[in-house]
């Protein structure tokens, strides 16, 4: 069995729910407090043990790739008045992986921008984590994932349980019959009556290189994309996809309240911001 050691984020998204700072800013890097929702996940991928990720951008997207990469000017600016503590803070990218970056030319959807990574990824298992998708627990989500897929050899799909009445907003997952973690159907906001449970697919996955079989064989949807969760629900009918119920806090970034929850969330293990904006927020008096 191979380790898990690739990962790939798709970031073509238009982002569209953020408009309009989303016309010139990338989703991905609007900062949680002072950095980027995708640093963070790139640090999730690292305390996972990944050295190699792909991150999927479009042409519209180059200030991420400028947030990883070496600003000359301003390091020697900030050399040159020895302001030390503000260097540190320059180096956004871990040592310990090689990020790559690939565009997405046109918005085809999530399965075509996985199939984009097939050169990269070879005959490896990989993960895929979503750019606005952001978990914050003790245990990388990803690696809790890579875990499952090491003591079964499988594809897993990282989920959590949600409540009934907001199944509506998400992909849930049907279990095989008699099984308590072995994904049968993905099925895209159902109706709350249909829906088959309460596990909401969240973002993070772990796939076999067989998906890459499946993608190229998806249908296009009406809004001209291909569809990731097509390409797995055609490998389930082959290969196992285990469930991994996520120990973390989830936040939809590319949703405002998801995204003003995690600043707060974030802020508030920050020693220096803490007590401050705990005062604040008791002064609302909020009622």
């Amino acid at each position: 069995m191979k380790k898990v050691t690739k990962a790939v984020i798709p970031c073509a998204g238009l982002g569209t729910r953020f408009l309009p700072i989303t016309k010139s800013v990338a989703k991905e890097v609007l900062p949680i407090v002072d950095k980027p929702t995708i640093a963070y996940i790139i640090d999730e991928c690292v305390s996972a043990g990944i050295t190699d990720i792909l991150i999927i951008t479009n042409p519209y997207k180059k200030i991420i790739e400028d947030y990883f990469d070496i600003n000359y000017e301003l390091e020697k600016r900030l050399e040159e008045k020895n302001k030390k503590t503000e260097l540190e803070l320059l180096k956004t990218k871990n040592d310990n992986v090689n990020i790559y970056f690939l565009r997405q030319g046109e918005p085809l959807g999530s399965g075509h921008a996985v199939n984009l990574a097939k050169k990269f990824i070879g005959d490896e298992p990989f993960a895929v984590l979503y750019g606005d998708d952001l978990m914050k627990s003790k245990e990388p989500a990803i690696g809790q994932l890579i875990k499952v897929y090491e003591e079964n050899d499988c594809n897993v799909i990282g989920c959590m349980e949600v409540d009934k009445n907001i199944v509506n907003r998400y992909g849930i997952i049907k279990l095989k019959n008699n099984t308590k973690d072995i994904a049968e159907r993905l099925v895209e906001k159902p109706s709350i009556e249909d829906a088959p449970s309460n596990l909401a697919g969240l973002g993070r996955y772990i796939l076999k290189p067989e998906i890459f079989n499946a993608l190229d064989n998806v249908p296009k949807h009406e809004n001209g994309e291909y569809y990731l969760t097509d390409g797995m629900e055609m490998l389930m009918k082959n290969e196992d996809f285990h469930v991994c119920n996520i120990n973390a806090k989830y936040y939809d970034t590319g949703n405002k309240i998801g995204y003003i929850k995690a600043n707060i969330d974030y802020a508030l293990d920050r020693n220096e911001l803490k007590e401050e904006l705990k005062k604040y927020i008791n002064d609302l008096n909020l009622n």
